[in-house]
């Protein structure tokens, strides 16, 4: 991949142009490519923190990042669906979908090597069969292809709002309405790369519709429909209106630090991909997917009634 830095981006820190100009990648990924020896300028390797003068061409080889040994192991999830194309599982909180920078150990990846032969390979070596992703810390359902045409078609499914995502989500306080729309532009923080951040004037606009299931003393459960995708989108944009989803120890920090002192920590974040909607690719059938709220889930929720 190959960028030119412009006059305007003269004295941006090499780290920062690259993050503004990848927005699927985050500092830390920008510093590990750089490491690797993956970032030339104008044919020569430079810090992280070199400055640009605002002519430079920018070269940029992301295959270190998809060079993680796969393995497959063994990790217990639930299928939901599965046929020739592709399947529907179930992901648990605490397992990231897939190996990256910052990301030790199993992942679900490594699960899906071992129950699946066939997987698609066109997000990448180090992704195969990803569609889509959960936070590490969410629970719920996963498509996963088992080949790249249905990935490419089940990609544009998502990118066109075909797919119909429901979460389960405690959040903080109580709504306002029993149900509504949360309309905000959500954009990457401007100083912490890896958070994404509200902003009225810039960023992609998201919405995200919401109903209140149940309203307890300080809190309330609501099932959540997205409408537009972004990273962390119900985490940001309920922590952006001042209703954090519990647990969440990144968007909801002093709410979290008081969660812990009365119920202990809950050790994810209470927030489950509950349902999925969308018509196969192949045999034009209306696909419907329903998960109930996890018994680790459940039982925080019957302990914070008492």
């Amino acid at each position: 991949m190959k960028l030119h830095a412009q006059p305007e981006d003269r004295g941006l820190r090499l780290d920062v142009f690259l993050t503004r100009r990848l927005h699927e990648l985050t500092r830390s990924h920008i510093q590990t490519l750089n490491r690797a020896g993956a970032i030339r300028i104008s044919g020569r390797q430079e810090k992280s923190g070199y400055k640009l003068h605002g002519d430079e061409s920018i070269e940029v080889d992301l295959k270190p990042l998809e060079t993680f040994p796969l393995q497959p192991q063994h990790i217990p999830f639930q299928i939901y669906y599965e046929d020739e194309d592709f399947a529907v599982i179930e992901k648990p909180a605490g397992l990231a979908v897939h190996p990256g920078a910052g990301t030790d150990g199993a992942t679900m990846v490594h699960g899906l090597l071992f129950y699946f032969q066939n997987l698609s390979k066109a997000g990448g070596e180090g992704r195969p069969g990803i569609v889509h992703r959960l936070d590490k810390k969410t629970s719920g359902l996963l498509i996963v292809a088992k080949n790249d045409r249905m990935h490419a078609l089940l990609g544009r499914a998502f990118q066109e709002r075909r797919v119909e995502k429901t979460y389960l989500a405690l959040v903080h306080g109580k709504l306002p309405h029993a149900s509504g729309e949360i309309a905000l532009n959500i954009g990457r923080h401007s100083t912490i790369r890896t958070r994404m951040a509200a902003q009225p004037t810039k960023g992609r606009a998201a919405h995200t519709q919401y109903r209140v299931r149940e309203a307890l003393t300080g809190f309330s459960l609501l099932e959540v429909k997205i409408q537009t995708g972004r990273t962390h989108p119900i985490r940001v944009r309920f922590s952006a209106i001042g209703h954090p989803v519990v647990g969440d120890d990144v968007y909801g920090e002093r709410s979290y630090k008081a969660f812990v002192k009365k119920f202990g920590a809950p050790g994810r974040y209470f927030l489950h991909a509950a349902e999925l909607r969308f018509t196969h690719p192949a045999t034009e059938e209306v696909m419907e997917f329903r998960s109930p709220l996890p018994e680790d889930l459940r039982s925080l929720l019957e302990r914070m009634k008492r």
